[in-house]
């Protein structure tokens, strides 16, 4: 194998397994070690940079961190990351000073925003104290798009969202409420510089089977149902509710449902429990709250007496699957069975709804889901001038995609507006810092803590249930917080090996608790895993080597179940190996975004 080349920022961003899986790369050792030093501002501003939403993301986000987290692989149970960002933001200081501030002066660029939910507002962010006229257009009274209207209170409350959207407002950006776009057209006839659609997917999927017309009084559509819920249109439901779905949203509805008056309230599924697109973590509260789930059931009829429903019937499936091991649902061979209720909350997925759109400027849509054909790196449609981000550009996701769309979409449009190619994409800035404080002392904590992974506290569920906007989650303590955050394992403060300072006395083999550490002749990369101390049978996880070693041998370090304890450069007699912490920053708008710019001046 050739030597690992550790300047390259992808490499070390990759063993930060967490940042490496937040869509928007935040910075996650690092604040959390913030958090437990007590500097609640600062790591919030950490997550304000990159995630933009830091309160509202740590009660909703999906958490693609955790299941990344090194510690899932060591203990199996990942360091609770999402729930320390909240701890950030419930316990920060007023931070609206080191917010940036609205542009003295304007660059004579105007750029509208379809859509005040998270994509938008994140484009919002990065461009407005750049100088750039931002105006947000939304058909709702406050921004935050579908965070505020889908999320219900007592998993989110409007407090949370007012404040963060209002940081990003209070930047100068013009938020027209209440103003629905009808006509991309029109919009672009106004004369905008750039045009960003992150409109959402507003159109939640029906069911079209026998007695859907006939009953239709009392079924539902799940996002809708829940928008009403969360403007106060709804305040009551019947007492025998049936949730078809097994996403969040459906989670979401069977949980309000249970708060405004169902005493039965079921959720059936034609999938299995573990391929549910649900969370885990949504799951377990759902059925904490009561609420029983029914798997491989496929809906085939609505039953109802003169147009009052009075249940469902369903078909009883099973899963096969084929040698390949695609799975498919065929009949169980089982009786029909019939779940009477009052209503039905339909929450078997969403779609874009683009009418607005002509056909015939310029912007190309696909041909199987009727979508906007966008490029993934710049989030340029087909039309020069017209971008798009978050569930408008690629079908539903969650909020943190959202915002890296957004991310991704103020970058190219800084760069159109100033004559830029949006394909060059520089790459993020890096920094590797010594921990060195003394032969034996770093300057981050190293020990290990032994400690299962801490519960956040709830509210009693018998009160819980009885007020729709009492939010459920307490959130850590600062106590909890501080022994949560010592889980972390420090991923960012890398090994790095010097050969030309080894004598090769292999003390750091024997002192590494992991057996992560092989001196031994090179070879093919397949190879040289089966004949390390501990065989690195985790492909996606790479092999750090380095040549120059006087015996003609190379050092092959195995990042996978590395704990960053440290130990290796404690013991090492000559320096060989160090801790260096490694920080990575995502390159945003502005002009670190913009080389040609910088290369001209």
């Amino acid at each position: 194998m050739k030597n690992t080349d550790t300047s390259a920022p992808e490499y070390f961003h990759k063993v930060v397994d967490c940042q490496y899986a937040c869509p928007a790369h935040t910075p996650v050792p690092e604040y959390i070690r913030l958090i437990a030093h007590g500097r609640y501002s600062d790591a919030y501003m950490i997550n304000w940079q990159s995630n933009v939403f830091p309160g509202i993301l740590g009660r909703t986000c999906d958490r693609p961190c955790e299941p990344a987290c090194r510690r899932d692989r060591v203990e199996n149970e990942p360091v609770a990351i999402c729930r320390l960002k909240r701890v950030a933001a419930d316990y920060k200081d007023d931070i609206r000073s080191r917010l940036p501030k609205p542009a003295a002066m304007k660059n004579g660029k105007r750029v509208a925003l379809v859509g005040g939910g998270p994509s938008s507002l994140t484009v919002a962010r990065d461009l407005a104290p750049l100088g750039y006229s931002v105006t947000v257009f939304d058909a709702d009274k406050k921004a935050g798009g579908m965070i505020r209207t889908q999320i219900p209170k007592f998993r989110l409350p409007d407090s949370v969202i007012d404040e963060e959207t209002g940081y990003i407002l209070d930047l100068g950006v013009d938020f027209r409420a209440g103003t629905r776009i009808d006509s991309m057209k029109a919009l672009l006839a106004e004369g905008w510089d750039a045009i960003f659609v992150g409109s959402g997917a507003p159109r939640g999927r029906d069911l079209d089977i026998p007695g859907r017309t006939e009953a239709a009084a009392n079924i539902h559509i799940g996002i809708d149902w829940l928008s009403s819920v969360s403007f106060g249109h709804i305040d009551k439901i019947g007492k025998r509710v049936v949730v078809l779905g097994g996403g969040n949203t459906a989670m979401d509805c069977c949980r309000s449902a249970r708060r405004l008056g169902g005493e039965q309230v079921d959720v059936v599924v034609r999938s299995g429990f573990e391929e549910m697109k649900a969370s885990p973590w949504e799951k377990e509260d759902a059925m904490h709250e009561g609420i029983p789930i029914h798997n491989y059931l496929v809906p085939k009829a609505f039953t109802h007496d003169n147009g009052k429903l009075t249940g469902i019937t369903f078909e009883k499936v099973k899963a096969e699957y084929d040698a390949k091991g695609r799975r498919k649902l065929v009949p169980a061979g089982e009786p029909d069975q019939h779940f009477p209720c009052d209503d039905v909350l339909v929450a078997v997925g969403q779609e874009n709804a683009f009418p607005w759109i002509e056909r015939d400027i310029g912007i190309e849509f696909d041909d199987k889901w009727d979508m906007p054909v966008v490029d993934e790196k710049t989030m340029r449609s087909t039309h020069p001038k017209i971008f798009f981000g978050g569930d408008a550009a690629f079908g539903p996701k969650n909020i943190i995609w959202a915002v890296a769309h957004g991310h991704e979409a103020a970058v190219s449009i800084d760069k159109l507006l100033n004559g830029e190619d949006i394909a060059d994409r520089p790459a993020p800035a890096v920094e590797l810092i010594s921990q060195k404080m003394g032969i034996h002392e770093w300057s981050y904590d190293n020990d290990i803590a032994l400690d299962q992974r801490y519960k956040v506290p709830h509210r009693d569920t018998v009160v819980a249930l009885k007020d729709i906007k009492a939010e459920v989650e307490l959130g850590f303590d600062l106590q909890l917080a501080v022994k949560e955050a010592h889980r972390c394992l420090n991923c960012d403060v890398e090994t790095v090996f010097t050969s030309k300072l080894c004598i090769e006395c292999d003390a750091c083999v024997d002192i590494c608790p992991m057996d992560c550490i092989t001196f031994t002749p090179n070879g093919e990369e397949a190879e040289l895993r089966t004949r390390l101390n501990a065989p690195a049978k985790n492909l996606s996880q790479d092999l750090y080597v380095q040549d120059g070693l006087k015996t003609g041998r190379v050092m092959v370090k195995d990042e996978d179940v590395c704990l960053h304890c440290g130990l290796c450069a404690e013991r090492c007699p000559t320096g060989a190996w160090d801790m260096q912490k490694f920080l990575l920053e995502m390159t945003h708008a502005g002009p670190s975004c913009r080389p040609q710019r910088r290369s001209a001046a």
